[in-house]
């Protein structure tokens, strides 16, 4: 595998919209324990993901969500962020820097309701300050590549803007007896909630796609 592997918040929200549809560990190998054996889980055209690489996401994911999906999840996740990485690199598209990564990671942090709160859950993940930040920089590469692809196909009606206001917005607002901010403080960051939204949308359909072009071997439940 090549391994060169709210309202005020919303930047942080923009940075990660994609985090659903590609969550992933980077390039970081040292998600196994010890004691266990690294292993081949899957080979994709003449390359391999290995059995660390589905560990250390299901502790990226621990760290970010408090939670993992299956070990057949994560490969599945895998499996894509590989599709995105290679027309990535195909393509020369730049790689953020490390103020850009940096930055990803002060976002990160900032969603937690205290420092105390994430320094507790980076405990649990077993993830090192570096690591995250490595983490951080390669997932800004794959969706900083994703918007760059579909963000020029996403076409936002001017009455779903509203809708999300009206619908959204305000409604949630109201639930929380705060007062809603006007359609023009939100209209921005509305905007580009449902842009990241059809990005996400329009990449979905080309990984399905691309899933079908590929040679894809699974070995996770026997050795390899």
């Amino acid at each position: 595998m090549n391994r060169t592997r709210k309202s005020a918040r919303w930047p942080f929200i923009v940075i990660v919209a994609m985090v659903a549809l590609l969550l992933l560990p980077g390039t970081f190998c040292g998600g196994l324990r010890a004691e266990e054996i690294d292993r081949v889980v899957a080979r994709i055209e003449n390359d391999v993901i290995l059995l660390s690489d589905v560990r250390a996401l299901s502790r990226y994911q621990q760290l970010v969500d408090g939670k993992s999906e299956s070990d057949a999840q994560i490969l599945d996740r895998l499996i894509d962020q590989w599709v995105v990485r290679s027309e990535a690199e195909t393509s020369r598209f730049p790689r953020p820097s490390d103020t850009d990564a940096q930055r990803a990671v002060e976002h990160l942090k900032k969603s937690f309701a205290s420092p105390e709160e994430y320094q507790a859950r980076q405990k649990t993940s077993g993830l090192t300050d570096a690591q995250i930040q490595q983490m951080a920089a390669e997932q800004l590469y794959l969706t900083n590549y994703l918007d760059s692809r579909f963000r020029p196909a996403v076409h936002i009606d001017p009455k779903a803007v509203e809708d999300f206001y009206n619908q959204g917005v305000v409604v949630r607002a109201k639930e929380r007896g705060e007062t809603p901010p006007t359609f023009e403080a939100s209209r921005d960051y509305i905007q580009e909630v449902l842009i990241q939204q059809g990005i996400t949308e329009e990449a979905n359909h080309w990984l399905n796609e691309s899933r079908d072009r590929i040679h894809v071997e699974k070995f996770l439940n026997g050795p390899s």
